[in-house]
Parts: C-alpha cells; structure tokens; sequence
C-alpha cells in the first residue's frame, strides 16, 4: 500500500506586517488542499517591491512568528533572510533540499498569478511546486481561471477564501495616523507594533 507525500504550503511575503488575511488564506489553504502545515517566508528583500523604509528582515521575522505561534498548523522560515535569497523559485528549490519528503504548494495571491510572466524562471518554479491562488478584491474571476488554464490548470487550485480587503500598506497607515487597527492584525502583533513603535 502506498502513501502520498505529505503537503506543505509555502506563503511568502513581506509580512510588514502580518495581518489576519494572511492567516485566513493560509487556513483555507490547509483545508481546501490538504496541507500538513503552512510555511510562512518572510522575504529578506521581496523583488516586486521597492525598498522605501521596509521594517528590517529581523523584526518582520519576529512579528511572523508572534502572528502565527496560536496555530499549531502554522510554522514560520527565515531561510530567504538567512541565504539573502530574492527568487521565489531559489526558495522552493531550498525548501525541496530542506523538505525532500515533502511535496511543496506555493500560495499566492490571484495580483501575483496574473503577472507570474514578470516573475524570475516562472517555468521552473511550477516545476518545484503546485499553486494554491487565493482570489483578490478586484481581479476578475475569468482573468484568473484563463492564467490558471495558461500555466496549468492540472497544477494550480483557485482558492475559495474571503475577499478581505486588508493591506500591509494600509496597515502602516493606519499606524501611522494612530487609528486602531486592533482585528486588522493578531492581537500580540498589535502589541509588538506599540512596543517597538513600528510605523510611526
């Protein structure tokens, strides 16, 4: 009798900072795709998006794991901060020497799958991985099962998540403006940010 590998999901970004969309996509992604556990990535230095005033790679790695320490299904990775590496495919193909039991799900957000053409070797990150896409606010449903059907339907699953309209830029924002922003983000990263005075 055989047995299939075990699933890990793999849910990078930036994370600056992590908010309660990011652990919703993540859960709906454990269900919806059988995943053992969900590892979060925080990019070291994330290649679509400018440098600006990014809170340092340390501090992004700690507020991760304060937001998902309540879900045993949840674990959190340094490894792109630790090996500085910048490509979505040079994670994966880390991740499969680090997990070589494991068959790897990449998530990502629908904004991401229909620019994935804009991505560093897109061809050899499907290779290493499935997709698990999780529906943005905004973009079209037929826009995303036509780039779904183009890089490969067998391998990509569309995700059936709440549309939460919910930003780490917004979020900064938010902060920055002193509003609340308690429910936006886990309870003990709302602490962290008002101890460290992030984003002021």
């Amino acid at each position: 009798m055989t047995t299939s590998q075990p699933r890990l999901g793999v849910l990078g970004g930036s994370f600056d900072p992590p908010h309660t969309a990011h652990l919703a996509i993540a859960s709906e992604a454990c269900h919806a795709l059988d995943l053992a556990r969900v590892l979060f990535v925080p990019a070291a230095a994330p290649p679509h998006k400018g440098g600006g005033d990014r809170t340092p790679a340390d501090v992004r790695l700690q507020m991760t794991s304060l937001a998902v320490d309540d879900d045993l299904r949840f674990t959190v990775s340094g490894i792109e901060i630790e090996r500085g590496l910048v490509y979505t495919a040079d994670t994966l193909r880390a991740l499969t020497e680090r997990y070589p039991d494991h068959g790897l799900v990449f998530i990502l957000g629908s904004d991401s799958l229909l620019q994935l053409d804009t991505w560093h070797n897109p061809d050899e990150l499907l290779s290493l991985c499935a997709l698990g896409v999780a529906p943005r606010p905004g973009d079209p449903p037929e826009a995303v099962a036509a780039a779904a059907a183009r890089w490969g339907a067998s391998r990509i699953t569309v995700l059936d998540t709440p549309l939460m309209e919910i930003s780490s830029s917004s979020i900064r924002e938010r902060v920055a403006a002193r509003r609340p922003v308690r429910y936006l983000v886990p309870p003990r990263v709302e602490q962290f940010i008002v101890e460290k005075g992030l984003y002021r």
